[in-house]
């Protein structure tokens, strides 16, 4: 059935209900987030403390029940309260049965006085993923192009699993692409070398006929922030796989706490060389979603062409 414009129309409004429904309420997941009984936040409190060492204070980002957040250093606490170090306020002091939560942070966390949290989609590019895991009882739901649909959750520290689709279903065809998106890694390095294995394995349900996909293979050198990774996949088909790898070559820098830079770069056999697929994109990502804008512009094209406009969109999600 011929993809007319009224159904491009139709379904892109469906698109952009969904994410205007989704993201204000994923959005306020935080919100309800647990608040720690005065005794628990006394026992966690302990439990951070215990953990330095004797002449270390630890850092703590505290968030009121009012939506206040607080970042400072851990001074004291009793039955009652709890005493932060915060810069510009001098000493804090905070009653616990304000307090929504408190987490540790990291150091490096903490760039020119203002916290980074963490980057919710440290494991990918625009769609490529690099070695470094996802971790455990988290994952991400990610949208391309509106019709391309992905949904990855981290089983283990190590191991996580992917599941995609195309919809054309909405267009009353039969016929279903699915693909899994298996993946392996192993830390070399904490937070500065990562391994992994993985595949995409594809095939269209509904369609009589083998599946097709690639089997790689990456290396990631850096943090969650910043980063860069190379990668080696080996397309495969029912009756064999290919001889000459496709080449990955992507990175990632965190240029605030919102904003990134990212590329991805592919070169694909052909012939006695290669073809190559150049990207530049900006990610605007606070911590409960993400939107991706980049250009994809392929090898050998004239110079009055700019390139293939690519938009994401990725909604993380934590079940801890």
């Amino acid at each position: 059935m011929p993809l007319t414009p009224p159904k491009i129309i139709a379904l892109t409004a469906c698109f952009l209900l969904a994410t205007a429904v989704c993201l204000p309420a994923h959005a306020c997941m935080p919100v309800a987030a647990y608040q720690p009984h005065a005794d628990e936040f006394m026992e966690m409190i302990a439990n951070i403390v215990s953990d330095e060492e004797p002449d270390g204070t630890p850092l703590l980002k505290v968030v009121t029940a009012d939506g206040s957040t607080f970042i400072g250093r851990f001074v004291r606490e009793d039955d009652q309260s709890i005493t932060l170090e915060v810069e510009n306020l001098g000493e804090l002091t905070i009653i616990k049965e304000n307090i929504r939560s408190a987490i540790e942070i990291a150091e490096e966390d903490l760039v020119d006085g203002k916290y980074w949290f963490p980057n919710p989609n440290a494991t990918r590019y625009l769609f490529a993923p690099g070695a470094i895991p996802i971790t455990r009882k988290t994952g991400y739901y990610q949208n391309t192009w509106i019709f391309f649909n992905n949904v990855n959750y981290g089983f283990t520290e190590r191991f996580s699993m992917g599941v995609g689709m195309v919809p054309i279903f909405l267009f009353g065809v039969s016929a279903l692409p699915v693909w899994l998106l298996p993946k392996y890694s192993i830390p070399i390095k904490a937070d500065k070398l990562h391994i992994s294995a993985g595949a995409m394995i594809g095939g269209v349900v509904g369609v009589d006929g083998g599946g097709a996909g690639i089997l790689y293979s990456t290396l990631t050198y850096g943090n969650r922030n910043r980063n860069i990774t190379g990668g080696l996949g080996f397309g495969f088909v029912e009756d064999g796989i290919s001889d000459n790898p496709v080449i990955n070559l992507s990175g990632m820098h965190r240029l605030s706490v919102k904003s990134y830079v990212i590329s991805e770069n592919h070169f694909i056999p052909s012939g006695s060389g290669f073809e190559a697929l150049w990207s530049i994109g900006y990610r605007y990502s606070p911590e409960s979603f993400s939107v991706d804008f980049a250009l994809i512009r392929p090898s050998g094209v004239s110079d009055s062409f700019i390139g293939i406009p690519w938009i994401g969109v990725t909604l993380p999600f934590d079940r801890n």
